[in-house]
């Protein structure tokens, strides 16, 4: 008699921790399609694995807004800052080579590496250039490469001499790009093979990954294609496919839900795939250590319950990865942006569990939304309406940014004027990091 009434219980709790797909299809069906309408986002993307295999890779909505064309498994986006995760794992599989180690000074691979402060550029290394601790600001020199300009990675890089920090060596965290740019060259200077190539031959095809580019031609020939959108201009328009390859190591990937599962799968198992490896069970625990420790942000006190319960007790940048915890489980995972895309991965390494998000819009909430609700559910807590949840919180941002831009404006003087006619105005401005204006 025991044993009959032990076996149902051994399958309820196995139903609890590994729903069915068919559920976990439901469920992300019904609440990426309410995030699409919250948000007003035309497409969204998911992928799901667990276990070493694809739950589900699915497509919602068109690929541009007032077209039929769907949203599929293979459709097309760009990922942004997810990129770096690749970019990084590169650079594991150099230092797994005996190539290059992480704490090596960048000025050993790259003798023309230099910034603003001579110690700076002495002390700096390859790990530094990973985890936001240089001592730039919060996006500086940004404007080299975006909106898109005609800079390439060298001149880029060589430039980097002239923006003054904005704190001290190592002493905050400040996310920035243009160090990841740096970190990209170094394969070239170590290999003699582009970032863009390298990551093709050593990742993307050893996965299998055949619908994942480096190259904006892709989403310009490519028929499976989305197509990027805001809505700052007050109503949701489309925007043009921008060329970012002068800042491809760290955020210009191309490619679908389809081939970002086979990426999540390999980082789930450690850098291991089928009867191969891209980079070693060491330097996977190395990139998901904690290298820049990072506050955990006080919610306001109005905030919905539902975040209270999510709260981190711990938050810190690996090597191109963002950790923290989520309802006691550590969570390894990263966002991206760029105009007119977000991009959302999610890794529950306990679980074996991973989750991606694409989106053509640019707003986040959808994809924390769905990306919460997932984990939630392998968790086999109570539903939250997380949808909801962003939505109350967005709009509440949304009113406070527009009350203190009306605040502001109410504070000039609308009796002053230049001081000059504007013409004196009118010239030729240059900036060294910059360029001509």
């Amino acid at each position: 008699m025991l044993n009959r009434y032990r076996l149902p219980a051994v399958l309820l709790l196995a139903t609890a921790l590994c729903p069915a797909q068919d559920s976990v299809e439901k469920v992300v069906d019904q609440v990426a399609e309410r995030a699409r309408r919250e948000f007003d986002v035309p497409g969204i993307a998911v992928a799901i694995v667990k276990d070493g295999n694809i739950v589900l890779a699915k497509g919602y909505g068109v690929r541009r807004q007032g077209e039929s064309a769907p949203v599929t498994a293979q459709s097309l986006f760009r990922i942004a800052s997810n990129t770096k995760a690749f970019t990084t794992a590169a650079l594991a599989m150099l230092v797994d080579e005996g190539k290059i180690r992480w704490d090596d000074p960048v000025t050993e691979h790259m003798p023309g590496f230099q910034l603003y402060d001579p110690y700076v550029t002495r002390e700096m290394t390859i790990r530094d250039l990973l985890t936001h601790r240089s001592g730039l600001g919060l996006g500086a020199g940004d404007l080299m490469f975006f909106p898109p300009g005609n800079l390439g990675r060298d001149e880029i890089i060589r430039r980097l001499r002239f923006i003054k920090p904005a704190t001290s060596f190592r002493s905050a965290y400040a996310y920035d790009n243009l160090l990841y740019i740096v970190a990209g060259q170094l394969i070239p200077a170590v290999t003699g093979k582009s970032w863009d190539d390298f990551v093709r031959d050593r990742i993307f095809t050893p996965l299998g990954m055949t619908n994942t580019f480096t190259d904006v031609r892709a989403l310009k020939n490519g028929k499976d294609v989305a197509t990027p959108h805001n809505d700052l201009s007050g109503k949701l328009e489309a925007l043009p496919q921008e060329d970012m390859d002068s800042s491809a190591p760290a955020g210009a990937i191309i490619t679908c839900v389809a081939d970002l599962a086979k990426w999540m799968t390999v980082q789930l198992n450690g850098g291991a795939f089928g009867n191969g490896r891209l980079f070693s069970a060491a330097q996977s625990r190395e990139m998901w250590s904690a290298q820049t420790i990072l506050p955990i942000e006080e919610l306001p006190k109005d905030s919905p319950a539902v975040f209270a319960a999510t709260q981190p007790n711990f938050h810190a940048y690996g090597l191109g990865w963002d950790l923290r915890d989520y309802r006691g489980k550590k969570l390894v995972g990263h966002t991206g942006a760029l105009s007119g895309f977000v991009s959302r991965t999610a890794l529950v390494p306990e679980l074996k569990l991973g989750i991606v998000i694409l989106t053509n819009q640019e707003v986040t909430a959808a994809h924390a939304a769905i990306a919460n609700t997932v984990i939630d559910r392998y968790l086999g807590v109570p539903d939250a309406d997380w949808v909801a949840a962003y939505s109350a919180r967005l709009k509440k941002q949304r009113a406070e940014g527009e009350e203190a831009v009306r605040k502001a404006a109410g504070q000039r003087n609308p009796n002053t004027k230049p001081a000059l006619p504007l013409a004196s105005y009118a010239g030729r401005y240059r900036d060294a990091w910059y360029g001509d204006m």
